[in-house]
């Protein structure tokens, strides 16, 4: 199961690395329409999911369960990474902040929480069931002034080391995936080097890799980066 709201480079890069590997594909979209051809060519489970709809993510994990039977692996992908910093240039009034607050904590927390939660039970039975939560760096130090984004990144990687603590005795293994930039459309707005970043194909092959270890080689978390920052 890949839970993401578009199929954007990275939602693409991790299912067509796991359907290298022989998964098949369980894919959560807000728009099922828009399944880039690359993807279609795997004969994937499409799934209306929006992250920030509480009920699509029970629907989701029941459809897949419908269509396979089993869960072995979840990717949780979906994300947002608007700005929210605690003394911002512009002006910004209290209503305005809410609604960006709590935009981050539905799609960053909550959906990923919410598709863990319903998913764990039948990775549980699978008796090697993965679960993947994209978080980033921003989850393991605070770098930059976004604190909304690092606030709800650091829930994610809490939310992973949670889902291996409850499904470990039932061989589920958890890793929260920490990227630095990555090349996609989320990082648009940084003036950084495109071809130099990390690419979506890099943590496409990262997850498949993880994912794809035995129960006896458990990472945690795998920190991923471009450039040199001491201690990660």
């Amino acid at each position: 199961m890949l839970g993401g709201n578009d199929p954007h480079l990275l939602h693409r890069a991790i299912a067509e690395a796991l359907a290298g590997r022989g998964y098949r594909l369980a894919l959560g979209l807000r728009d099922p329409d828009s399944l880039p051809e690359s993807l279609a060519a795997h004969d994937p489970l499409v799934v209306r999911y929006d992250a920030a709809r509480p009920e699509d993510a029970r629907g989701f994990v029941d459809a897949t369960q419908d269509a396979f039977g089993r869960i072995d692996a979840l990717v949780n992908n979906a994300g947002i990474g608007g700005p929210l910093e605690l003394m911002p240039e512009e002006p910004q009034g209290d209503d305005e902040m809410e609604e960006a607050l709590d935009a981050l904590l539905s799609v960053n927390v909550k959906a990923p929480f919410r598709l863990t939660r319903a998913a764990l039970p039948a990775l549980c039975q699978s008796g090697s069931g993965r679960v993947i939560v994209m978080a980033s760096l921003s989850g393991k130090r605070v770098l930059g002034l976004n604190a909304g984004y690092q606030m709800t990144k650091h829930a994610a990687v809490a939310l992973s080391h949670a889902a291996r603590r409850a499904g470990w005795d039932h061989g589920v293994r958890a890793c929260a995936v920490c990227p630095g930039f990555v090349a996609t459309d989320l990082t648009l707005r940084h003036d950084l080097p495109r071809h130099e970043i990390t690419q979506p194909e890099d943590l496409g092959r990262l997850v498949a890799d993880v994912v794809t270890l035995p129960n006896t080689a458990s990472v945690s978390e795998l920190a991923v980066n471009w450039r040199y920052e001491p201690g990660l």
